[in-house]
């Protein structure tokens, strides 16, 4: 094995990174294994322990209905990870879309989709996220909804600058010339170079959806049928002096999340682009 092998890696990798990697892996794992490692239905309740601290029946106590903090919150990974992962996933492919269609057609096709995006970016988007979460109804589809409707532009602003220049190369010109279509040659010869700021950029997004999502859910606005982090905070903000444990925990995971994506996504940013360092 090549003895200049492991520095490479190390450097690519830094520490950071893999503490983030190994926290955002733990709590996906969390997520996905939620019925297993939760001893108590999330809903379950008793009345008879409400409100109590940790114990060795409830890891991270009980709530005011005497419902099982951890697996409200193994729970609510769940639901985080979900919408955070359906946001990204139709926010890039809408995005993506987009600003390639703007940035490589140009003309017409390019004034129209950059008079979208100066739209939207007329209207703050977690006051957009709530009017629409507000109006469609709370729960877990709509609440997608409303997280997409804004995060598109982005990607299309940033694939479009990527694309103009990208077009003008010889390759896409020998692909041209060759007889390749327009959607032939941004598909399979300008993407596959101008996915790496959006590989980046992604990863930052998921720790902004999860931070928007708590917050609606926080308001009122997030899935009433399935527990998630900002409701829980909202509600054992009323029992901060009686049973702080009920807010602790859910914002303890929000944050850690959010920390691991960064972490990841710094190190994404770095690896890919290492003219940002």
């Amino acid at each position: 094995m090549n003895k200049t092998a492991v520095p490479r890696v190390a450097a690519a990798f830094p520490a950071p990174a893999r503490i983030g990697a190994l926290i955002l892996a733990a709590i996906l794992a969390l997520a996905l294994l939620a019925p297993v490692v939760s001893t108590h239905a999330p809903l379950q309740t008793d009345l008879a322990g409400a409100l109590r601290g940790p114990s060795d029946g409830h890891l991270f106590g009980q709530d005011r209905l005497g419902r099982d903090v951890f697996a409200q919150v193994a729970y609510g990974a769940r639901a985080s990870m979900l919408i955070a992962f359906a946001v990204v996933t139709l926010t890039v492919i809408a995005g993506v879309a987009a600003g390639a269609a703007a940035g490589y057609l140009g003309g017409a096709v390019d004034a129209l989709v950059m008079r979208i995006v100066d739209i939207f970016l007329a209207f703050p988007g977690i006051l957009l996220a709530i009017a629409l979460a507000g109006v469609l109804g709370p729960n877990l589809v709509n609440l997608v909804i409303a997280l997409s409707v804004m995060g598109w532009v982005g990607y299309a602003r940033l694939v479009r600058a990527q694309v103009l220049g990208l077009r003008e190369r010889e390759y896409v010109a020998a692909a041209r010339a060759g007889g390749a279509g327009p959607w032939r040659v941004i598909v399979h010869h300008i993407l596959p170079n101008a996915l790496s700021p959006v590989i980046v950029q992604a990863t930052f997004s998921a720790a902004g959806v999860i931070i928007a999502e708590s917050s609606l859910s926080f308001l009122g606005l997030g899935p009433q049928d399935v527990p998630t982090w900002g409701g829980l905070i909202s509600q054992g903000a009323a029992y901060l002096l009686y049973a702080p444990h009920i807010a602790f925990f859910p914002g303890l995971f929000i944050m850690l999340a959010v920390l691991a994506l960064n972490l990841v996504g710094d190190a994404l940013r770095d690896s890919l682009d290492p003219k940002s360092r």
